[in-house]
Parts: structure tokens; C-alpha cells; sequence
């Protein structure tokens, strides 16, 4: 029996991404139509100054260092940049990381295997990768392996190679955990390290902060510090900022 002429036309919509197309053919609803997803296609544009050179050091920098307070779309643009990449076949694989320490608690504490540990981690990124792929892409991406996130103790002895690495949160990181990090850099990589040195959990010395100072004459890093007045995700935000900069009498 032939499938109903409205089915017909929407598979024939998807016949240009062969991936896609197979993936669809394994997600399908009850009644027999494919799963459709409002995906966001539209160019990575910077709102402000530091926004667009971001973009511009990302596009030409093997190494980029993003500092900066909160909402200032520092993760956004790295995992919407990183996603880019890999539907355009630039990279392999995504690798996304983060040190699993946040308001003095670990992996420890959570309940579940490593991946479900993790996964709350992740969230931010994976919002943004489903925003530029489509939840079912994402997941066939992830149980491929073309999406990869693991806590950053898992890095130790691995080399990044032909892929677009992304370590979030990085005020959390030790130097001697960032130079871990940093030297697993190998062929063809791209690599966005972000964080909020003003906001780390850690004592001591920041590895974020330290690794800035250190590597600021190396020609292919980059370093772009946000500020106030680059907090895009609301005025709101930006008040909240400012209200803890001020001393409390």
C-alpha cells in the first residue's frame, strides 16, 4: 500500500540530508509522520563589539579564551559555532567539557552512572545543539559519538584531534588541570575555552586566569574579555550584576 501523498511530500522535503533522512525513518510517530523540528539555521551574528570579535577569533584563532560575566552569551555562541562546524563537515566531532566542581560539590554527590552525572553539566550546551540541529539530530549525534562530553578529569592522557573542543566553566580549573587540558591540543583543532573568573568555586589559584596571563603572547590564541555591558540575555541580568558590585552599607 503506498503511503498517504502528504507523507510522500514531506519525506521528499529531507532528501537532501541523507543523515537526517535515515534518522527519520527511525523516529516516527504513531500515525506514521515523520517527526518535523523548528530548526535554527540562521548566521551566528554578534549583538555586541566583543560578541563579534568573539565570532571573528573563534573563526581564525586555534585557541580562544572568553572571559566575562554571566549572560554574556559566551556558551551560546561557542556550542552554536561548534555545531556549525560539524554540519558543515569542518570538524569531526564536538568534544564538550567542564571540571565537575560547582558551589563546592562534585560527581560524587549525584546519583546515577557517569553519564547521568554529568548530564546536568550539559544542559546549557545541549539546549543549544538541539536549537541548531533538532532534538533527534542531537541525539543520533551523541549516541555516534560525534558529540562527545565527559568531566574534564576524563581528558587526562587523550589528544584532540580534527575536532572542535569546548571547555566551559574554566574558572573551576587549577593551572595545573588547565595545562593538562591545553596540551591535549592535536591536529586540526579547534578549541573555546569560556568562564566567569570573578565566579569560581575553587581556592587557590585560577587556572582560567592563570593560563590568560601566561599564553597572551602565543600569535594563535586569542583572548576576548566581556563585561557588563555585553550581557544580552536580559536587562534584568545586568541590573543583578551591577547590584552585586555594589558594597552593601
Amino acid at each position: 500500500m503506498s503511503k498517504p501523498k502528504t507523507q510522500q511530500k514531506q519525506r521528499a522535503e529531507w532528501r537532501g540530508n541523507e543523515t537526517h533522512d535515515r534518522l527519520l525513518n527511525s523516529l516516527v510517530e504513531r500515525e506514521g509522520q515523520p517527526i518535523r523540528e523548528k530548526i535554527d539555521r540562521s548566521p551566528i551574528e554578534g549583538l555586541t563589539e566583543n560578541q563579534r570579535r568573539y565570532i571573528n577569533a573563534i573563526n581564525t584563532f586555534t585557541l580562544t579564551f572568553a572571559t566575562g560575566p554571566a549572560g554574556t552569551g559566551k556558551t551560546w555562541i561557542a556550542a552554536a559555532m561548534a555545531a556549525e562546524a560539524l554540519d558543515k563537515k569542518q570538524t569531526q566531532k564536538i568534544i564538550i567539557t567542564r571540571p565537575a566542581v560547582e558551589a563546592g560539590e562534585n560527581l560524587g554527590f549525584l546519583p546515577g552512572d557517569m553519564n547521568e552525572k554529568f548530564d546536568p553539566y550539559l544542559a546549557p550546551f545541549k539546549e543549544v545543539l538541539i536549537e541548531r540541529f533538532g532534538k533527534a539530530k542531537t541525539e543520533y549525534l551523541i549516541k555516534t559519538g560525534r558529540i562527545e562530553a565527559a568531566p574534564l578529569a576524563y581528558m587526562r592522557g587523550r589528544t584532540f584531534k580534527e575536532s572542535f573542543v569546548i571547555l566551559d566553566e574554566a574558572q573551576n580549573t587549577t593551572p595545573n588541570q588547565m595545562k593538562m587540558f591545553l596540551t591535549r591540543i592535536g591536529h586540526d583543532c579547534k578549541v573555546v575555552v569560556n568562564g566567569d573568573i570573578a565566579q569560581t568555586d575553587i581556592r587557590g589559584v585560577c587556572g582560567l586566569e592563570d593560563a590568560v596571563k601566561r599564553l597572551a603572547f602565543i600569535p594563535s590564541i586569542k583572548s576576548i574579555e566581556f563585561t557588563r555591558a555585553d550581557v544580552v540575555r536580559s536587562g534584568l541580568v545586568q541590573e543583578i550584576l551591577e547590584s552585586y558590585d555594589r558594597k552593601i552599607e
